[in-house]
């Protein structure tokens, strides 16, 4: 680990990409002591660069997310490395505990891991995954304009997937690969954008020199195609949350699990809130910064209205037992923050 961890915190932070670092940024400027737990493997590293984001487009991750690490810790926040493999909740707090048998305790929790990209058994795909086998027409599609685009069907967004790269190319290929093929209406949407559709089990990427060549089919025939668009199933990294009650659920979508929440990114589980793509499938880097500024935002007035309510409770009560529990433990918080 790059930094000490502290025993406790008002919020931990688990998950060190564009929602983490966001939602710790709203939380150290707001004098929050939060630490971000992140495990190093963002989703987006095979990508050259960021892109759809304002004045960042292009940006490679590695940079974008060193700058954001930057300004959680210029703001008093720490960014340590560690992998969370527990959580549970303990006398009113949570403790959540690492690989290595360290563990911190947090009043909150905001769960920004993100998710993994489950994707078809095609030999040479896995290896050429965020370069020119890509997903996301938005995130990737100007990098493969005009190109021969192969879209592999593998779910309910595929045919949808081949009408917004046909957007982008005049020349896109529809694989049924194990589906079969698109009837009725999508057949009739695919037939009048001109994109023709290929039956028969994709086996693998031809691959020449650094590039993709072609698609081949299981009775050995070759597609010439430049580029490959796949609709993987994305499952929530969130199996960690199991002592906590919380589970991953099927997405109303179908292309895989999240985890629940509701607009402001709280969860069933009081005290636990989450931000980007473990609960939003689809959100980009900045719908995913967006979301974890407006969790760690929500997460802070949480805490205000707590620190609030006890605040009363010590005014109405000051002799007893618990409310100076309650006063020392605010006055210690004040003086981890020089107030």
């Amino acid at each position: 680990m790059t930094e000490q961890l502290r025993d406790r915190y008002d919020v931990v932070v688990i998950g060190g990409g564009a929602a983490g670092l966001n939602g710790a940024l709203m939380l150290a400027r707001s004098r929050r002591s939060v630490v971000v737990l992140d495990a190093g493997s963002p989703r987006n590293a095979p990508a050259e660069g960021v892109h759809g984001l304002l004045a960042r487009d292009g940006m490679p991750p590695a940079e974008l997310l060193e700058r954001g690490r930057g300004e959680v810790r210029r703001y008093g926040g720490q960014v340590v490395t560690g992998t969370v493999t527990g959580a549970a909740r303990e006398a009113g707090s949570f403790t959540v505990a690492l690989e290595g048998g360290q563990t911190v305790r947090a009043r909150r929790l905001l769960v920004t891991t993100g998710l993994v990209d489950e994707l078809p058994d095609v030999q040479g795909l896995r290896e050429r995954w965020g370069r020119d086998v890509v997903h996301c027409p938005y995130c990737h599609g100007w990098e493969v304009r005009d190109q021969a685009i192969g879209i592999l069907s593998g779910g309910p967004t595929s045919v949808h997937q081949a009408l917004l790269f046909r957007q982008l190319s005049a020349d896109v290929v529809f694989f049924a690969h194990t589906a079969p093929p698109p009837a009725g209406e999508q057949a009739e949407q695919l037939a009048a954008r001109g994109v023709r559709v290929v039956e028969g089990k994709v086996t693998a990427l031809e691959i020449v020199g650094d590039r993709i060549a072609g698609v081949r089919l299981v009775d050995g025939s070759v597609v010439a195609r430049d580029a490959l668009a796949v609709a993987p199933r994305m499952v929530a990294r969130a199996d960690f949350l199991a002592g906590l009650g919380l589970r991953p659920a099927e997405h109303p979508s179908g292309a895989g699990e999240h985890v629940p929440s509701d607009a402001a990114g709280r969860t069933d589980v009081p005290g636990v809130w989450v931000a980007g793509n473990v609960t939003d499938l689809a959100a980009q880097v900045g719908a995913a910064a967006a979301a974890g500024a407006m969790a760690g935002a929500q997460i802070n007035a949480d805490l205000v209205a707590e620190e609030a309510r006890r605040a009363v409770e010590a005014r109405r009560d000051p002799f007893s037992a618990e409310a100076e529990a309650r006063v020392c433990e605010a006055v210690m918080g004040d003086r981890r923050h020089g107030l």
